[in-house]
């Protein structure tokens, strides 16, 4: 190749590859390892009684890479891996900071108290028609969208994360089921449509779609022609949607209470959050000036979504139906903080992720439980399950704590942060609307507490009745269900009483996503330090 003056430029010593060490390759493990045990899952579909410990054993591989890369990244910043030989922002990165890794490693764990609840409750019939498959396709998309480096690549792994969520949402094939997919699926598409409607405005006016590339592009001293706020805009509709923000909210409690409750679980742990952290990768590290723009729109639209949430919430019988609509109030409560945008906003956000993803998932696999012991998934129909189980209604009630915002649980350190920033910002309004819903969720999920647990029977029997009685559990449920619930009930304790390392780590990722040069850096060679 010449240059302006003639002389021959060998571009070979770019290309020669560094010498990788084993945790490197920690980077892209967590999208390897379930693809490899999803194709194990499905070498086996004839054996479905090794599908349960495929899974705990793979999810438990996922927990320790997603851990080490954690750690690393807290120790040595942002870590780049681009495939093959195309140099960035060519090739296909994956690009991780604290935040990417901090959403990685807790949907792992999700996924591995997922994986051991399976185990017990899964049919030989569901395994053979791809539960398992599906479920580790499923946590690749969204281990691959939280770790990516690059826009298209995170609308490939929105869609398979999608594609997965289909098959678990409609297996078993019954009417509410299939009613529901339809649902889930019309409005997860025009949001699909939209991303991709985006990403290619974004490329042909960047003419990059590498993360790192394209803030380089947008904060450099030439100003960029195009529509930009356009393809902000966009971005925000698409991944607000997916997310269940107000007024395309309504899929998700349409959609949520169909599958059984251990989907139900998983999606409202993991996959809103995808969307969610989207929002902050895409609005805050690449279109922030777009982003202050639309910031009391985006605003207005969090405290839309969290009224409309927990309004739904208290007018709901039938449990699942109540836990879908306080998602949605949750969703909210974060958009707030991205709304407000301040590096202490947007570590409460984080905060409160981890947060709802743990205490959400535990409460549908609550009642999960309590749809088994009573019979019923209404809560009217419930009653006398605290002398049936009491540490299920002590779990139980640690997480009404914690989804209400109160302490000592992990909930009431993200509203904590997130009401303390709005303060710092003059939004008092904005703080006014996350204590007020904290305030009606507490009536909502101590609604479902009073009549399942506190009545001695259900609707239309006496308190204490001896006639009524709740149904015996198997003793291999009861030993995963247990274990499941126990170990997500004592995580959101345990945050709660000792958060530090949860807001430092939180801390470093908000920064991170507000100051992403060496994020940068990491892409393209130490041009952050």
């Amino acid at each position: 190749m010449a240059g302006s003056t003639g002389e021959t430029i060998d571009l070979t010593g770019i290309m020669v590859e560094a010498g990788l060490q084993p945790a490197d390759y920690l980077v892209v493990a967590p999208v390897v390892i379930p693809i490899l045990f999803g194709a194990l899952h499905l070498m086996l579909r004839n054996r479905p009684v090794k599908h349960g410990v495929l899974a705990i054993i793979g999810m438990g591989l996922l927990v320790v890479c997603t851990f080490g890369l954690l750690q690393r990244v807290l120790d040595t910043g942002p870590v780049t891996m681009t495939m093959g030989r195309w140099l960035p922002p060519f090739g296909i990165s994956f690009s991780v900071d604290t935040a990417g890794a901090l959403l990685a490693f807790t949907s792992a764990v999700i996924a591995l108290g997922g994986a051991v609840y399976a185990a017990a409750t899964s049919t030989a019939l569901e395994s053979r028609y791809g539960f398992y498959p599906f479920f580790m396709l499923m946590m690749a998309g969204v281990s691959g969208a939280f770790l990516t480096g690059d826009v298209f690549n995170l609308y490939v792994w929105f869609e398979v994360l999608l594609i997965s969520s289909f098959g678990m949402i409609v297996l078993g094939s019954e009417q509410r089921q299939l009613d529901g997919t339809m649902k889930y699926a019309f409005l997860n598409l025009v949001a699909t449509t939209m991303f991709l409607v985006a990403t290619g405005l974004l490329y042909g006016t960047l003419g990059t779609l590498n993360m790192a590339d394209i803030w380089l592009k947008l904060n450099g001293e030439e100003a960029v022609q195009g529509p930009v706020m356009t393809i902000a805009m966009l971005y925000f509709l698409a991944f607000a949607m997916k997310a269940a923000a107000f007024p395309l909210n309504f899929w998700l409690p349409a959609s949520y209470h169909t599958p059984k409750y251990l989907v139900s679980a998983l999606f409202a742990g993991l996959l809103t959050k995808v969307g969610v952290y989207a929002l902050l990768r895409i609005s805050l590290m690449l279109f922030a000036d777009q982003r202050e723009v639309l910031a009391l729109f985006i605003a207005w639209v969090a405290a839309l979504t969290m009224l409309v949430g927990v309004l739904g919430a208290l007018a709901q019988r039938e449990v699942r139906r109540v836990l879908g609509y306080l998602v949605i109030s949750g969703i909210g409560t974060m958009l707030a903080g991205l709304a407000i945008g301040t590096q202490t906003a947007v570590a409460g956000v984080l905060v409160y992720a981890v947060h709802s993803m743990i205490v959400m998932a535990a409460l549908y696999l609550a009642a999960g439980i309590m749809a088994r012991l009573s019979g019923t998934a209404d809560m009217a129909g419930s009653g006398g399950l605290y002398a049936a189980s009491p540490m299920l209604a002590g779990a139980f009630l640690i997480l009404a704590f914690s989804v209400s915002g109160l302490p000592p649980t992990s909930g009431f350190w993200g509203k904590f942060v997130l009401v303390k920033s709005a303060l710092e910002v003059g939004a008092w309004w904005l703080a006014f609307m996350i204590l007020f819903s904290g305030l009606l969720t507490t009536i909502a999920v101590f609604r479902i507490w009073i009549f399942a647990f506190w009545r001695g029977g259900p609707e239309g029997t006496p308190d204490g009745a001896e006639a009524w009685t709740v149904n015996r559990l198997d003793e291999k449920f009861r030993l995963h269900s247990a274990l499941t619930l126990g170990v997500l009930t004592l995580l959101t304790l345990g945050l709660g009483l000792a958060p530090e390392m949860l807001l430092s780590a939180a801390a470093d990722g908000a920064r991170g996503l507000l100051y992403p040069l060496s994020y940068v850096g990491s892409a393209f060679g130490g041009g952050g330090q």
